[in-house]
């Protein structure tokens, strides 16, 4: 079974820049959408970026627009999420995702998420 691991979270000040990177083993990455999602205490999670497999189109949601870039290395089985200008609202755990098949997991950006790494926290705060 596959497995995702996220690294790159921390605290970083308003305005600041951190690039969130997560490792796949197991499966065949380039062969599944990928997603980055986030949670903030007390609320539920919610669908960050996505990108697609066939052609690498890209999904964000519309309040990182312009800030966020996802990103990915087939060669590596890497996923990457590069945040700038990053504000007090992005703050949460924030989790890479993949769409496996099957008809069960977390529908964002036309996909179906069901394999989740564990989490890396992103503060930011002054």
């Amino acid at each position: 079974q596959g497995q995702l691991v996220e690294s790159g979270g921390g605290l970083v000040q308003p305005g600041g820049s951190l690039r969130l990177s997560c490792a796949a083993s197991g499966f065949t990455f380039g062969h599944y959408a990928l997603g980055w999602f986030r949670q903030a205490p007390g609320k539920e999670r919610e669908g960050v970026s996505a990108i697609s497999s066939s052609d690498d189109s890209t999904y964000y949601k519309d309040s990182v627009k312009g800030r966020f870039t996802i990103s990915k290395d087939k060669a590596k089985n890497m996923l990457y999420l590069q945040m700038n200008s990053l504000k007090p609202e992005d703050t949460g755990v924030y989790y890479c995702a993949a769409d496996v098949g099957g008809n069960f997991g977390t529908y964002r950006f036309g996909f179906r998420f069901s394999s989740w790494g564990q989490g890396s926290q992103v503060t930011v705060s002054s």
